[in-house]
């Protein structure tokens, strides 16, 4: 049956953030956005007016957690944007390990048969999206 509701993705960088979002069943992610990174409060206040505006439940935000199961530098910096997102929103925010997503948003777009030219572009939303599908996938196998 899925989660009932929306749910936000946030693939966290230092220029951008990709953002994705889930049908209002839980079940299927869609590339959203990319918003350009200006400061940790203000990418907060954007990110909990989308999550408004889109009737969200629940954000998840990506987290670079490294292969031996330490939090990575981008991994803290995940940490204290979800913890400014907190402070801005009554919505649950959670970290989810992002490892991988950005490999699989390239091996996707190639997979979807987009030319070498054009695979060079930013992978923002696409690793937002695939991090998002992983978490939607280990929603339903909890269920």
């Amino acid at each position: 049956m899925g989660t009932s509701g929306r749910i936000l993705a946030i693939d966290p960088g230092d220029k951008r953030l990709g953002l994705a979002l889930s049908d209002s069943t839980g079940t299927i992610a869609n590339p959203l956005k990319v918003l350009q990174h200006v400061s940790r409060q203000e990418d907060a206040e954007a990110i909990a007016q989308l999550a408004a505006d889109h009737n969200v439940v629940t954000i998840v935000v990506g987290q670079a957690i490294n292969w031996d199961g330490e939090v990575s530098f981008q991994g803290r910096k995940a940490a204290r944007l979800a913890g400014a997102i907190r402070a801005k929103t009554e919505i649950p925010v959670k970290l989810w390990n992002e490892y991988g997503s950005t490999q699989a948003a390239q091996d996707a777009r190639l997979a979807m048969g987009v030319s070498r030219d054009r695979r060079g572009g930013h992978l923002d939303e696409v690793a937002a999206t695939v991090i998002l599908q992983n978490y939607l996938e280990s929603q339903l196998q909890q269920e």
